[in-house]
C-alpha cells in the first residue's frame, strides 16, 4: 500500500523552524518501519516543502503555503491506499483522516496495526 503518514508538522510550534523539523523527524521515524512492512511511505511535506521553496514561500501561512501545503497532501490522498495518523493535535492531519475516511481508505493509528504486505 501507499500510506500517507499524517501528524503534527506546524501545530504547536508557533512556526519555530526547529520545532517544525522535530515534528517532521517524528513523521519520518515511521517511514522506514512502514517500508520494511512492505509498503511505500509518503509524507505530505516531502512533496510540499520543495514546492514551497520553488514558489518563494517566506514563512508558514503565507500565500504560497496556503496554495501548496495542505493541497499537496490532499492530492496525495487521491493516490494513497491508507493513512497512518500519528499522535498529536493537528488540524491538517485530522483533515487528512476525514478525507481518507470519505474516500473509504483505511486509517491506522498505530504502526503495529498496519499489516505486513503479502
Amino acid at each position: 500500500m501507499l500510506i500517507l503518514i499524517a501528524g503534527p508538522y506546524r501545530s504547536g510550534t508557533n512556526d519555530d523552524p526547529k520545532l517544525m523539523q522535530q515534528n517532521l523527524d517524528k513523521l519520518e521515524s515511521v517511514a522506514l518501519p512502514l517500508f520494511r512492512r512492505g509498503h511505500i511511505p509518503m509524507i505530505g511535506e516531502w512533496v510540499a516543502l520543495p514546492l514551497l521553496k520553488l514558489a518563494g514561500s517566506k514563512k508558514p501561512g503565507d500565500e504560497a503555503w496556503k496554495e501548496i501545503q495542505y493541497p499537496a497532501a490532499h492530492r496525495l490522498l487521491e493516490k494513497c491506499d491508507a493513512v497512518l495518523r500519528l499522535e498529536g493535535a493537528s488540524a491538517g492531519a485530522d483533515e487528512d483522516v476525514r478525507i481518507a475516511q470519505e474516500r473509504g481508505l483505511k486509517v491506522y493509528y498505530r504502526l503495529e496495526d498496519v499489516p505486513h504486505a503479502e
